[in-house]
This record gives C-alpha cells, structure tokens and sequence, in this order.
C-alpha cells in the first residue's frame, strides 16, 4: 500500500497552496510547489489563478493541462525537473509571461506547441535537456526575448530565425551534435597555430639587430628540439587510477 500511494504523489490541497503563496522581490505573488513529490497537476491551485508566478518545478509531472490559461495574470512559469512529455497549446494564451522555464524533462520536437511562437512578451526561454532534435523557425517571432537555452538536446542545427532575434543576448546551445563544431574548432584553432610571423625583411635591419633576431630564434629552434613531441602519449606513473592500485582498496577510493 505504501508503494501505491507513492506512486500517487502528493496530494496538494487548497490550504497547502494558500500557505505556499510568497511575495517576490518585485512584489508580485509567488505560488511555490516546487518539490512537493507532485505527480498530477493539482486542480486546486486553479482558485489562485490571479498569482503572477508559478513554480512547480522538481516535481514528477508528466503533463500540464489546457486550464494554464486560467492563469492570465502569469509573468513567471518554472516547469523544469519534471517529466513533461507534452505541453498544451493553451500556453499559448498567457501573453503576459516572460519568464519560461522547461528545462529538463522529456519533451521533443514533435510535441512542443506551435503555440509557442504566441508569447509576445517572452524574454527568457530556456528548453535545455530535453530531447529535441529541431527548433520551430517559428520560434523566430519572439522578438522580445533575450536569453534560449537549448543545451543538452539533440539538435544538429539552429535556424537563422532564431539567431538572429533582434534582442538575443545569450543563446546556449552547449553538448549539441552539430555537424560543423569540429570545424568551427579548426578554424578557430587555425588562427593560434601560426608560428612565424615576419613583420619585416631581415633585408631591412641592421647587422646588430638582425644577429640578435637570429640568436633569439636559434634559441627558440633549441627549445623546440627539447620539447616532447604532443603525439607521444605521456605517462604518469605515480598517479593511481581506478584500475590499477586503487582497486586494491576500491571501497576508499569511491569515498575519495
């Protein structure tokens, strides 16, 4: 039975809602049933539909219903750490929210609403870890917000739509697989590697300066030729690894 009612979640009554209202700093009122154990959308919190935040964030919901839109006065929604398969469209409607927050669940690119693309006044936008392996162009018409999380996903791509908002400070898009990253890295590191650069003809310099150009750079030739090749694989034999000594004593090593 007590498994059962695990399962279950905890049940969020009107008076544990009433008494997780709080001021935030800019005075607006905060429902706040974050990490509650919340495994179904509490039908309640529907009589506090006036609140200008919500949080229901590290909890176990799996879906959020078309009754959000209930939620009119809404500025701030924190959704993350749960495992949201689906949102509904009716988001869609809350044109006063700035402030989205679905980070970490289980959504993808087939069920996120193209009612998104509806939030006018969105600023912040994070979808980070999640399972999506494309973003809408349509994400394109927010041309309020200023910072996207899209780490952690699938995506192989992101549309000039959306990186080219008018008003985009920050976009993460961190642990992607883009087919192009290892070139960026190439041209990025392309521009590192020159090792000579001649700013004027040895022609052009007197004898004093051109011998202690010449030393300087017989000096560097030398220092080269000392160096380890970076191709050798280095070896560090007096640091232990979890395979070799420490297995002996594996238990101390975990602790360590």
């Amino acid at each position: 039975k007590g498994k059962a009612k695990g399962q279950k979640g905890r049940k969020i009554t009107l008076k544990i809602a009433k008494n997780s209202i709080r001021i935030s700093f800019d005075g607006g009122r905060r429902l706040d049933l974050s990490k509650m154990g919340i495994t179904t959308f509490p039908k309640c919190i529907l009589k506090l539909a006036d609140v200008d935040e919500l949080d229901l964030s590290r909890n176990m919901l799996k879906k959020i219903p078309s009754s959000i839109q209930k939620f009119q006065k809404l500025r701030w929604l924190d959704l993350h750490s749960n495992q949201l398969e689906e949102l509904p469209g009716a988001i869609g409607t809350l044109q006063n929210l700035f402030y989205l927050n679905i980070c970490n669940n289980k959504l993808t690119t087939k069920n996120l609403p193209e009612e998104l693309n509806l939030l006018k006044n969105l600023r912040i936008l994070n979808l980070g870890l999640n399972c999506l392996d494309s973003i809408p162009t349509s994400l394109g018409a927010l041309k309020e917000l200023m910072e996207i999380g899209l780490f952690d996903n699938a995506l192989t791509t992101i549309p000039n739509s959306v990186k080219k908002l008018p008003k985009l400070k920050k976009l993460n898009a961190k642990r992607n697989p883009f087919p192009d990253s290892t070139k960026q890295e190439e041209h990025a590191n392309s521009i590192k590697c020159v090792e000579t650069l001649y700013l004027i003809q040895e022609k052009d310099l007197c004898s004093s300066c051109l011998k202690m150009c010449q030393d300087e750079r017989d000096k560097l030739n030398k220092l080269k030729s000392v160096t380890p090749s970076p191709s050798k694989k280095p070896s560090f034999p007096l640091l232990l690894t979890p395979n070799s000594s420490a297995k002996d004593n594996q238990e101390e090593w975990r602790l360590s």
